[in-house]
């Protein structure tokens, strides 16, 4: 269980009565650290969980980790599988919820840990069946749910499950929709699912009289769906090179699912698709967006503000401003764009990441996105000035040529300063960052390479420490890899294990491992793979609470009858006012005071009360309920600034018994903790889970 520690400021003693019977604790939204709702774990793309404890470089080995089981559905899983915890199903108690969707149409939830289906769903509507592949094998043989759904636990009672699935009919008529599915029961909400259509002023592909129509057969929805600010954002792709088509980004009310924005980035013009091997759109904080599109007309006349004259953004790294609207703010073009558009070398092969901020030896923060494409190139552009077109690519903020032999067909991670790239035909390499700018050669890689599609990495750690690069071959069967993050050498893969253990079915192109709560996900053409430690860690403690912050209440109950409350407040102001004798020993023994006054009051409001001169409520005292596996040898305490996490440990030695006092804490902060229980082994469980919020005094 997460919890956050509270007090209150010090305020005047004139509102100090007024706000002890009208300030209470407000409990903060449904957090768990362990959630993965969206394509590569955040918004920004990284593929980082660093809320990861329990699976470690020490215990991924094949004597330890393995196949736990395989799920089996009906269809190609496309896209990533997706994790919510604690989960209250109707009937049927709480569940860590895996979510899979297939290009069968169907969307599953089974219980993460065990495997069983708790619901499933069709999105084909009466008499429709799943489209064909359109003639073109990159999603064959049939096309239901191809993108990595994205989901929003507050939304309808339950939660909510966006997801675009395309179908037909027996007319051949083709459909794309956007669904909103319950958490809970698969059921369709919003008065969904939404019918996707689109307009764009235009003279090029599929236009007439100036406006460019969204044909729903010509396209499928290739990247993972991104949600921000209460919009859900979908990007289309081709069926191979197909024409007509051109490159759209369409938005939507997340709780009507009515569009409210759209943009074509070539519309005056073809080709211009959005495919990024199934990576999810990204985002940065200030809700700009950034996607790479593929092969398409760029114009090279430029108008006063840098931009193409005639709007054509074809094979451009794209930043999209989503104020107001959707619309082109920036954007990177490489000098050679022709010739890339008419060898099919572009861009649109490969995600877009939105890294942490690089600050530089001055202390400069800089914000900055990469991407790369069939080229080779490694593209690392400044988000604030992203250098257009230039006859020299001069105006980029760092281009590494050739720095991927083989192209990119995949997305990139990255953790702990570096980043990480699967090349076809090539290993996995790993860039470090020095001084905001990339190291020209890559600092370790792979002792193994990866044939097409090459290799999407995903991390897994505790906070900075214990990292883990997972990377799966699309081969049959499919192999599952673990390497030590920092030196990329290999701790595991799934043809170590002796008779066929670890295999979990034939690999799927695109697939990005999904790890969390000490599991690892894989997505088949046929079934999901779960991988974990072969004997279970031990189960996380619960209840955890915080206690008294500074000390316990005993001082502050004036009237000792085992409470603080406004009677206790009103003789502490009686004895400040001289009206009786002081007996208080709060600021100092026989010191009745304004100070003395205010601690009585926040203990009163629930906080610890606080008891000497110039003491300060900054330790904090946690006590939980113990874990009920066997073997285990204490606890280890986490701490965070945020729900979400990364935590980091703050105990030196593992804690024996069930409660922990934290001294380390300081002023003016709010804090989550979280606990792990650590066996005799040495293996640690997942963290505890579920959040309460309040707040560190100043004093």
């Amino acid at each position: 269980m997460l919890f956050e520690v509270c007090a209150h400021l010090p305020f005047r003693l004139a509102a100090v009565v007024w706000l002890a019977v009208s300030l209470s604790l407000i409990s903060a939204p449904v957090v768990d650290a362990a959630d993965v709702l969206t394509y590569h774990n955040d918004i920004g793309r990284t593929g980082q969980n660093l809320n990861e404890p329990t699976l470690t470089p020490s215990n991924v080995k094949s004597s330890t980790f393995g196949r736990l089981f395989t799920i089996s559905v009906d269809g190609k899983v496309d896209a990533q599988p997706l994790y919510v915890s604690s989960v209250a199903i109707s009937g049927q108690g709480t569940h860590n919820l895996l979510i899979a969707a297939t290009e069968h149409g169907s969307v599953y939830a089974f219980d993460a840990d065990t495997g069983s289906q708790i619901w499933k769903v069709s999105t084909l509507k009466s008499g429709e069946s799943t489209s064909d592949d359109r003639g073109c094998s990159q999603v064959t043989p049939e096309i239901g749910v191809t993108a990595t759904p994205a989901i929003d636990r507050t939304r309808g009672p339950n939660g909510a499950i966006y997801l675009v699935a395309m179908s037909k009919d027996g007319s051949g008529n083709y459909f794309q929709r956007l669904h909103a599915l319950d958490l809970t029961t698969g059921a369709e909400l919003f008065g969904g699912p939404t019918t996707v259509q689109a307009t764009y002023p235009g003279t090029g592909d599929n236009s007439s009289n100036g406006i460019v129509t969204f044909d729903a057969k010509q396209y499928k929805e290739r990247p993972g769906l991104l949600l921000l600010n209460g919009l859900v954002y979908t990007a289309w792709g081709s069926h191979c090179d197909a024409q007509p088509y051109t490159g759209w980004v369409m938005g939507y009310d997340a709780g009507t699912l009515a569009q409210t924005t759209v943009l074509n980035v070539v519309p005056n013009g073809g080709e211009g698709g959005i495919w990024m091997a199934g990576a999810g759109i990204a985002s940065d904080s200030s809700g700009n967006i950034y996607v790479l599109d593929g092969n398409g007309d760029f114009d090279t006349t430029l108008s006063s503000n840098g931009f193409p004259a005639n709007g054509n953004f074809g094979n451009a790294f794209l930043k999209i401003s989503t104020s107001g609207g959707l619309g082109v703010a920036d954007y990177f073009e490489m000098n050679n764009e022709a010739q890339e558009n008419g060898s099919d070398t572009d861009l649109g092969s490969g995600g877009a990441l939105v890294l942490p901020d690089q600050t530089d030896n001055t202390g400069k923060a800089w914000h900055l996105a990469v991407g790369a494409g069939k080229d080779g190139n490694l593209y690392l552009v400044n988000r604030d000035s992203m250098g257009q077109f230039t006859s020299n690519n001069g105006n980029i903020y760092q281009e590494l040529a050739g720095a991927l032999p083989g192209g990119i067909w995949a997305m990139p991670a990255y953790f702990n300063g570096r980043i990480y790239y699967g090349p076809v035909g090539s290993p996995i390499f790993a860039f470090q960052f020095s001084n905001a700018k990339l190291l020209t050669s890559a600092t370790a890689q792979t002792s193994n390479s990866f044939g097409y599609p090459g290799a999407i990495p995903s991390i897994s750690a505790n906070n900075t420490s214990n990292g883990i690069v997972w990377a799966a071959e699309s081969t049959n069967p499919a192999v599952l890899h673990a390497y030590d993050a920092g030196t990329l050498l290999e701790l595991y893969n799934s043809n170590q294990a002796a008779s066929s253990r670890d295999h979990f079915g034939a690999g799927n192109k695109f697939i990005a491992p999904m790890i969390t709560n000490g599991k690892v996900y894989v997505g088949t053409t046929s079934s999901v793979g779960v991988f974990g430690l072969l004997t279970p860690p031990p189960s996380p403690p619960t209840s955890l609470s915080a206690g008294s912050v500074g000390g316990g209440i005993q001082s502050c109950d004036v009237n000792n009858d085992g409470n603080v409350n406004v009677q206790d407040v009103q003789l502490a102001i009686n004895m400040d006012l001289g009206l009786l004798s002081c007996t208080l020993n709060i600021d100092g023994a026989g010191t009745c005071n304004v100070i003395a006054v205010q601690r009585i009051i926040n203990a009163d409001l629930g906080q610890p009360c606080v008891t000497g001169p110039g003491v300060t409520a900054h330790s904090v005292s946690l006590s939980w309920t113990a874990s009920t596996s066997p073997n285990v040898a204490g606890y280890n305490v986490y701490r965070g600034t945020t729900a979400a996490g990364p935590y980091t440990k703050v105990n030196s030695t593992v804690v024996a018994g069930t409660t922990y006092t934290d001294a380390t804490a300081q002023p003016s902060q709010t804090y989550y903790y979280v606990l792990t229980a650590v066996d005799s082994s040495n293996n640690e469980s997942p963290f505890s889970a579920s959040p309460s919020q309040s707040v560190l005094p100043s004093s």
